[in-house]
Order: structure tokens, then C-alpha cells, then sequence
């Protein structure tokens, strides 16, 4: 039996203090996506300061991706946990989304109160085709790590196709592969093989060591006091917008969909903006698909989760909708709204899930369903990919429905070469020089602007 985890005192194996700043040094760095966010705390949780072991790291990892929503937020509310109790894992949580919910909140007001000048649509002609050589990265690396069989690229694939040419839901897409993940792994045990959990590295044991059992205990006191708890906060304050604005206001029905959101959409920040987009532009009106790109943008250029390009898409919506409040505001509150209702169950699906996971290291099961959902990610962000590409690269696009198929076609004769030519650019950088997303971004961001003004 694995020994527990030894406490300095009875909640905090790291001084709150010096977690707190840790994790607010960590809230300033998050560039880059979700592979960034890891690995950078990665370096400082693991190899710098040594609080935690390798493989207790990677497994948290794997039970965040398991999960709807942002697993790099995930993970540091796991690792917040593990130090410092619930009080540390919501400290890691907060501070982890809390510099990029104030800089999208201010790039959302410029974007909406100066968008139409020169400099700003420059800004965001550059951006957009810097994104789409970044997504088309992220599918390749992701292709090169998760595709090792020709079964796995089937599901890629399989999932690829049904997202792009028949309108299958998201969330059904995600469910049949992680069952064909675990029906592989009952026929072929071997074929979708365990990940992370790799060897325990020499130096000094770090303070959550790998084969070490935390002291929480699950119970059902302890699980009815914080779903109760958890369920209040996150509906409140959609209750008080239908209370206050009526059901039919713009702001319950983003807190709605974002909440729904919220528990369904696996597989990373470029896998949910899949489903956001169809929904926020095709359903809602919300935005339009060359808006989405360009809060992917500015998402991509910001601290924290990919996935507060929710507040541009709530920012966006209710000032368009603003209900009789002055625009700005209601762009403000509907993204603080959408933020809550967003980042609130990552909280508790770690805060009710970890100790139960901790008794799960090791376990197949898990692992297989991985695999299979983490292949299906692959043709979720391609599909992400090609729906940029067709926004980006064109100024308007048609629908095509034959049947089963619906899809979205570009209008030919409205491509912009401007796009285009930044677009390649972007990819050889990405792609032959190895440049970092931040140094990309710029360098397009100032052609495009260029480009805007000598246009």
C-alpha cells in the first residue's frame, strides 16, 4: 500500500505564501496554448522547484484531458490541490485565468470601439492567417504523438468527416470514440498502449513523490458539501440575469449555452472552439466566422486557456444585444457571465474528482478511452483548421446541403491574396524555423498592419 503523503501541517505541504506568487509568476507566462501551459509548469513545478514527482504530474495531466474544458487550468488546480488543499487548488485556478480575462476584456473594447480604422482591421488581417498556420501546427504535432496506428488515424479521420461534410454533433463525436478507445482496449490490449507515466527521474525525492497516497479522503459529506455548494455558485448569477433581464435576454442565453459548453466539450481549447463556432455563428448570430478567427487571435496573444476567446464571443453578443444597458457594459458583463459559468466546474471536477483519481493510478481503462477521444481531437482540430482556412482566406462563404452533407464551401472569387500571402509566410515560420506562437503573431500583426495602411 502506497504510503501517504506526509503534511507540513495539516493543510499546506508548501507555504500559501510562496504558492500563491508561484502560481501568479505562472498566470503571467501562460502563451502559447495548452502544450506551452504544461510544459511550463512543467519545468517550474517538477524540475525547478521539485514539488512534484514526474509521474504524479502525468497523471494529473491524464485525468484533465479526460475532462470538458481547459486542461492546462485543470491541471493547475490539481497540482494546487495537491500542495496546498481546495483553498490552493482554487488560489492556482483563479490566478491561472485571471491576467487574460482583464487583457481580452480590454482587447474586446478596442476591437468593438475602433475595429473599423486602419490600424485595428491591419492588426487583425495579420493575426488571423498567424492562427491558421498555429492550428495547422497544433494538428500535426498532435498527428505525430497520438496517430501510431492505422486505427487511431481512422478514428481521426472518421471524426474529421463527420464534423466537417455531415453536422454530426461534437459531443457525439467525442463519446463514440472514447467507447472505441475502450473497446480496442478490451480486443487488443496493446494497441492504444499506457501514457505518462513515465519513469521517476533521479535528484531529490520532490515533496508529492510518485508513489506517494494523498491524505484526502473521498466521502459522501465531502462530495454533497462541494457539489451542493459548487451547483449554487454556478447557477447564480444566470438566475439572476433571467430575474433581472428576463429568459429571453442575450445574457441567459450565453450563461446557458456556455454552461452547457462547459460539461461537453472535450479535448482542448481548438477541439471546443469547433462546437463554439458552429453554434455562436450559425445558430446564435452572435459573431461572424471572420470574428471568431480574430478572438482566436487575440486569445492566442494573451495570457491564460485559449478558451477565453468565450469572453470575445460573449463581448461581441451582448454588445450587438445590449438590452437596453449601454453596449460596453453589457459586453462586460456578459463576459464576466460567460468566464464564471466556463471555469466554475473545473474546479469542481477536480475538487470532487482527485482523491478518487489519486486511487486510480495505473488504471487502463482510463488510459484506453484517452487515446481513442485524444485521436478523435486530431480530426476535431483539423476540421477547426479548414474552417479557419475558409474565413480567413475568403471573404465569404456559401452552404451546401445535399442530404446528409452540410457543408460550408468558400466563395472562390472572394479570396484575399493579403491573407494568403501572410498565411504562408506564418507556416514556414511555424513549421521550417520552429518560431514560438508569440513571435509569430508578432511579426504578422505588423505586416498586416502594414499592409492596412498602405491599403
Amino acid at each position: 500500500m502506497m504510503p501517504p503523503v506526509t503534511q507540513r501541517n495539516s493543510r499546506h505541504l508548501v507555504g500559501l505564501g510562496e504558492a500563491t506568487r508561484t502560481w501568479g509568476l505562472i498566470s503571467i507566462q501562460t502563451f502559447g496554448g495548452p502544450a506551452g501551459q504544461i510544459a511550463m509548469m512543467h519545468r517550474i513545478l517538477v524540475e525547478q522547484k521539485r514539488w512534484l514527482g514526474e509521474r504524479r504530474f502525468l497523471h494529473a495531466l491524464n485525468y484533465c484531458m479526460l475532462l470538458p474544458g481547459p486542461e492546462a487550468q485543470q491541471l493547475a488546480i490539481y497540482a494546487g490541490w495537491l500542495l496546498n488543499g481546495w483553498l490552493g487548488g482554487i488560489i492556482a485556478g483563479v490566478l491561472f485565468v485571471l491576467p487574460g480575462v482583464v487583457a481580452l476584456l480590454a482587447l474586446s473594447w478596442v476591437y468593438v470601439t475602433h475595429g473599423d480604422t486602419q490600424l485595428v482591421a491591419g492588426l487583425f488581417l495579420g493575426l488571423a492567417p498567424a492562427v491558421l498556420a498555429i492550428v495547422a501546427y497544433a494538428v500535426w504535432r498532435l498527428r505525430q504523438r497520438v496517430l501510431h496506428h492505422r486505427l487511431l488515424l481512422g478514428i481521426a479521420v472518421a471524426a474529421f468527416v463527420a464534423l466537417a461534410l455531415f453536422g454530426v454533433p461534437f459531443p457525439v463525436v467525442v463519446l463514440a470514440a472514447g467507447l472505441i478507445g475502450w473497446w480496442v482496449h478490451r480486443r487488443w490490449p496493446d494497441l492504444i498502449p499506457e501514457s505518462g507515466h513515465a519513469a521517476a527521474g533521479d535528484g531529490p525525492q520532490p515533496l508529492v513523490p510518485d508513489d506517494a497516497l494523498h491524505s484526502a479522503r473521498p466521502s459522501r459529506r465531502r462530495n454533497t458539501t462541494i457539489l451542493s455548494l459548487g451547483l449554487v455558485l454556478w447557477a447564480a448569477p444566470v438566475l439572476v440575469a433571467v430575474l433581472w433581464a428576463g429568459r429571453q435576454s442575450v445574457f441567459v442565453e450565453q450563461g446557458l449555452f456556455f454552461a452547457f459548453t462547459a460539461l461537453v466539450t472535450f479535448g482542448g481549447a481548438y477541439a471546443v472552439l469547433s462546437f463554439v463556432a458552429q453554434q455562436a455563428v450559425g445558430v446564435f448570430g452572435w459573431l461572424t466566422g471572420g470574428e471568431m478567427v480574430k478572438g482566436l487571435a487575440l486569445a492566442e496573444s494573451t495570457p491564460g486557456p485559449l478558451i477565453m476567446v468565450v469572453q470575445f464571443v460573449a463581448f461581441l453578443g451582448a454588445y450587438r444585444s445590449p438590452g437596453g444597458l449601454d453596449p460596453v457594459v453589457a459586453g462586460v458583463l456578459a463576459s464576466l457571465l460567460v468566464t464564471w459559468v466556463t471555469f466554475v466546474p473545473c474546479f469542481l471536477f477536480i475538487l470532487l474528482g482527485a482523491p478518487y483519481v489519486e486511487r486510480l493510478r495505473g488504471n487502463t481503462t482510463i488510459t484506453a478511452a484517452l487515446g481513442g477521444v485524444t485521436a478523435a481531437v486530431v480530426g476535431v482540430i483539423a476540421n477547426l483548421a479548414v474552417y479557419f482556412a475558409s474565413h480567413t482566406l475568403f471573404a465569404q462563404t456559401r452552404e451546401v446541403v445535399a442530404g446528409p452533407l452540410q457543408v460550408e464551401l468558400p466563395v472562390l472569387t472572394s479570396f484575399q491574396a493579403p491573407a494568403a500571402a501572410i498565411a504562408v509566410l506564418a507556416l514556414l515560420l511555424v513549421f521550417w524555423r520552429g518560431w514560438s506562437t508569440l513571435r509569430v503573431l508578432g511579426l504578422c500583426a505588423l505586416l498586416g498592419v502594414g499592409v492596412g495602411l498602405l491599403g
